[in-house]
């Protein structure tokens, strides 16, 4: 049986691709600062290697060896750029940058041994978009698209493909908060109007995606980002 690690899968998106993942048959173990009281769920601070690596051992020792990443943990931002402080900035860039490449240097034994494995970054549409007061975020997660691309060349021979999803207008607390805050440019209503879908996107939207890249089936993508996001970016 496949043996799946799930970053940031305690809440939101992370814990649908959880929910969907089990429910495809994959063994999951959940990576997050605040893990959900199930089995095979592990605390770490994804910024910080030596958590990682402790976390990522108890997961092999109860589950086996981890064919599958799917890097979901995350941290948000709003503020005005002349006043992220650099703490602030290297925070973001930490986790949502730094999180996936000590995850993925982690992970990367076992797929390797086993010459097959699947990796899937979560990233965001706002790399695609842009979004104001959300600087250090944005950069991040248009970094995490580019490590993707370059990382699917370099261990595609080794039969690991990597991808990338960038969600897009999802219901999940960092949109509810940033509406409570006034900084969609109106409310999550007025944007579904502007969607073509008609809809706010849902977490399970996106752990369906996921599902798919996981698969055997999409053996032969790799490199891609895909965005989910109801047609807001094309």
């Amino acid at each position: 049986m496949t043996n799946a690690i799930v970053t940031g899968g305690g809440s939101g998106i992370g814990s649908a691709i959880v929910d969907r993942l089990k429910a495809d048959g994959l063994n999951v173990a959940v990576l997050d600062l605040n893990p959900p009281d199930a089995e095979h769920s592990y605390k770490a601070d994804v910024s910080d290697r030596e958590q990682v690596e402790a976390a990522f051992a108890a997961a092999r020792a109860d589950l086996g060896p981890i064919t599958v990443l799917v890097n979901a943990a995350g941290v948000d931002g709003f503020q005005r750029f002349s006043r992220i402080s650099f703490e602030k900035w290297q925070r973001i860039i930490d986790v949502n940058l730094n999180g996936v490449f000590h995850c993925v240097q982690t992970a990367l034994p076992d797929m390797e041994a086993a010459g097959w494995g699947r990796i899937v970054n979560i990233s965001s549409s706002s790399a695609h978009s842009g979004q104001p007061f959300m600087t250090h975020y944005v950069a991040a997660k248009s970094a995490v698209n580019g490590l993707t691309k370059a990382l699917a060349l370099e261990l595609g021979p080794a039969g690991v493909t990597v991808n990338a999803v960038p969600p897009g207008f999802i219901d999940t607390p960092m949109l509810r908060k940033a509406e409570s805050r006034e900084l969609l440019g109106g409310t999550i209503e007025d944007h579904i109007q502007r969607t073509p879908v008609r809809r706010v996107g849902r977490p399970e939207d996106i752990a369906a995606t996921c599902a798919f890249l996981v698969s055997e089936e999409a053996g032969y993508i790799t490199g891609q980002i895909i965005g989910v996001n109801g047609g807001r970016n094309t």
